[in-house]
């Protein structure tokens, strides 16, 4: 068979020429197996649900928990994350709360494993929520983190989670070491089935700061910065270096935090590793989309699916999202 020469014989709209076409050939798709609903659980007696800088993401009470998690069920959502609103007298600079096997996150655990014995739960590991500083390590008088004393706090803080009914757990804190000692503790009690997802490449970003306001760590974090322990913006090396040892120390899932500004991070993980990519469409991100929408820049509905499908294309395997529930919307048929 000869070769041809190109146009007019080679056509490429040929494959776009109608929306089934477009669909029998499209390489990626976002379902409701990729995404994961991140949830912000508060005290029952807090009356501030609102999140002001994430319109339309409210905080959820205690007492309405099992409620909110089977209406997500009910919508085919597969996973929930939990975060935390500590209340503020239950702050100090030690986060102590955060090994409190009785702690807001704990009772919320103990009552959905056992309501929902099958449904995989993800439970934030940081201290952010709890210290007086709204780092996510502890500090010395000099504002330096604390790394070695840190990360065995954090590991009391897993054990007592898969203790609570956690099924996976999300290390979120940037400290080095800490999945080797988390993983070393869990397998100590016989909590060897605990999957592990690692912030490995978790970048110092602005996108954060809606998110800080829906943990009530906006004010306690102030002017100070996360860079001393969160990645450099500006660099790749220390991502893939940090995803590498993570994994060499029992990381099950890793995880790249934000999504949309770091694509090229997630594509190149996913050249060199072996092991499923999460990645978090951070709250910067939801509020840029959202806004945008509201003010009818965008089709709302059309930049999300955009959005996912630009997070998966680059290689993500499950991706963190505060668009879930309104997703499962869409994709019903």
């Amino acid at each position: 068979m000869s070769e041809t020469s190109g146009f007019p014989f080679v056509r490429s709209q040929r494959l776009r020429s109608s929306s089934n076409i477009r669909d029998l050939v499209s390489e990626n798709n976002i379902t409701m197996n990729d995404l994961v609903m991140p949830i912000f659980v508060t005290e029952d007696q807090d009356k501030d649900l609102k999140i002001n800088k994430m319109p339309g993401i409210f905080r959820k009470k205690e007492c309405d928990i099992i409620k909110e998690v089977e209406i997500l069920i009910n919508k085919g959502i597969k996973s929930i994350a939990l975060f935390p609103k500590v209340d503020p007298q239950k702050k100090n600079n030690g986060g102590d709360e955060s090994t409190n096997s009785n702690n807001l996150i704990c009772r919320c655990l103990r009552m959905l494993s056992k309501e929902f014995p099958n449904f995989p739960i993800i439970c934030d590991v940081a201290l952010d929520a709890y210290t007086l500083s709204g780092h996510d390590g502890l500090i010395d008088e000099n504002g330096k983190i604390l790394n070695d004393l840190t990360i065995n706090k954090l590991a009391e803080m897993s054990l007592n989670f898969a203790r609570a009914g956690a099924k996976i757990i999300a290390p979120s804190d940037m400290m080095d070491g800490r999945i080797k000692i988390i993983r070393n503790c869990l397998e100590k009690n016989n909590y060897e089935d605990i999957c592990i997802i690692s912030y490995s490449a978790k970048y110092c970003s602005e996108l954060y700061k809606p998110f800080r306001e829906a943990l009530g760590s906006e004010k306690n974090l102030g002017s100070s910065s996360k860079e001393y322990y969160q990645l450099d913006v500006r660099n790749t090396l220390n991502a893939i270096r940090k995803i590498h040892e993570d994994i060499s120390e029992g990381s099950d899932i890793i995880m790249v935090k934000p999504a949309s500004f770091y694509l090229d991070i997630i594509k190149e993980a996913k050249e060199k590793i072996n092991v499923p990519i999460a990645a978090y469409q951070v709250s910067g991100e939801y509020y840029m989309l959202k806004m945008a929408s509201l003010n009818e820049i965008f089709n709302f509905k059309n930049v999300v699916v955009e959005s996912l499908n630009c997070i998966k294309r680059a290689g993500a395997s499950l991706i963190f999202s505060y668009f879930t529930e309104e997703v499962s919307e869409w994709l019903k048929y």
